[in-house]
């Protein structure tokens, strides 16, 4: 980048999917920020992430991309129109592949920033213009890691601690959730806490055994004194919050049907998460929730929790291409047992306990 680029440039973020990854790169706008203050921050995503996203308050325009807008026409000279209208001066890839790279490149930015090496993919590495390898694993860091490939980024003090997911939650979106868990007053939700349970998994490689999660909430019962709420997304998830409920001895109860910004909210309320490496548990994990993740075909110094005060549970790595995990039995996650999840449950609440104290210290 050039010194003829504004001090309040016009940023677009290319990150379109998934959910959690989304999520995940958001802490990087603090770093954006840092060099560029006043700087403009347009964001395309896929849907429905923009739920959650429009909350965010540094973003200032979302664009709104189709799954097949490159095979699109139509959509294609839209977005560009779309694109072009918002003047963009620079660019910012962190997914590192072909329909990500390609969007900034029709945008008109000049700067074109990305990932090189390991991170950038398929035809990323030719669209964009000014490529870091970045050394971070973890999709956070290493998102934070490539703004500092842009030239001003050099001018500018690096403060690496302190950076935050800033997701807001919605306060209609609070409010119906607190209505619901009043609503549940046999289970004592709304006063005596809950754990929340994701069966779900965008890969059958990354999802627990059904009957393991039902186990589980009874496990949690006895040792915690806390009911479950299973949350779910579409007929399939139902069918497996149905049969976690059923073999959960009574203890945990189906939650109500949510969009994203209902599942921050229900997420915030909750005294901790139990789940596979899904958006759900990168929303607990934005909304400060403290969780408890279950990883085989992922790995959790790449794409887990993010941060010092969760659990990660993966006894091995199911490697191979990304297209072999995504396809994959989900031989690793089997081989994670309940008395696992308990034992990292205990931990976690240790852990939860023993920052409290040093808040209540402080107060």
């Amino acid at each position: 980048m050039d010194g003829t680029v504004s001090k309040s440039p016009t940023i677009l973020i290319t990150r379109l999917s998934h959910i959690g990854d989304c999520v995940l790169t958001l802490p990087m706008l603090d770093r954006v920020k840092q060099i560029y203050p006043n700087s403009k921050i347009v964001w395309a995503v896929e849907s429905p992430t923009q739920q959650l996203l429009s909350l965010v308050p540094e973003i200032d325009h979302i664009v709104k991309v189709s799954k097949n807008w490159m095979t699109n026409w139509r959509h294609w000279r839209s977005l560009r129109k779309e694109l072009l209208s918002h003047r963009i001066d620079i660019s910012i890839d962190p997914q590192g592949i072909s329909k990500s790279s390609a969007l900034a490149r029709i945008s008109g930015a000049k700067t074109r920033l990305g990932l090189k090496g390991r991170w950038g993919r398929e035809l990323s590495m030719w669209l964009n213009n000014q490529l870091v390898e970045t050394n971070s694993l973890h999709i956070v860091d290493r998102s934070v890691e490539l703004i500092d490939g842009l030239d001003d980024a050099r001018q500018t003090e690096f403060q690496r601690s302190g950076f935050e997911f800033k997701l807001p939650v919605c306060p209609d979106s609070q409010s119906q959730i607190d209505q619901w868990l009043a609503e549940n007053r046999k289970r004592s939700l709304e006063t005596d806490g809950f754990v929340l349970i994701n069966p779900g998994g965008s890969w059958a490689s990354k999802r627990w055994e059904v009957d393991r999660f039902g186990e589980l909430a009874a496990e949690i019962n006895v040792e915690f004194g806390l009911p479950s709420v299973v949350v779910w997304a579409g007929d399939e998830e139902r069918q497996m919050a149905t049969q976690i409920v059923a073999n959960s001895c009574g203890t945990a109860v189906m939650a109500c049907p949510t969009t994203l910004r209902e599942l921050a909210a229900l997420a915030k309320r909750a005294n901790f998460f139990v789940g596979g490496d899904t958006g759900p548990m990168h929303i607990a994990t934005a909304v400060g929730t403290p969780c408890v993740g279950l990883y085989g075909t992922t790995r959790p110094e790449e794409s887990g929790a993010y941060g010092d005060q969760h659990q990660a549970i993966q006894k091995w790595y199911q490697a191979g291409s990304c297209r072999e995990r995504r396809s994959a039995a989900n031989d690793a996650m089997r081989d994670i047992s309940v008395s696992d999840v308990v034992d990292s449950c205990r931990l976690l609440k240790k852990k939860m306990n023993t920052i409290q104290s040093a808040i209540d210290k402080v107060a």
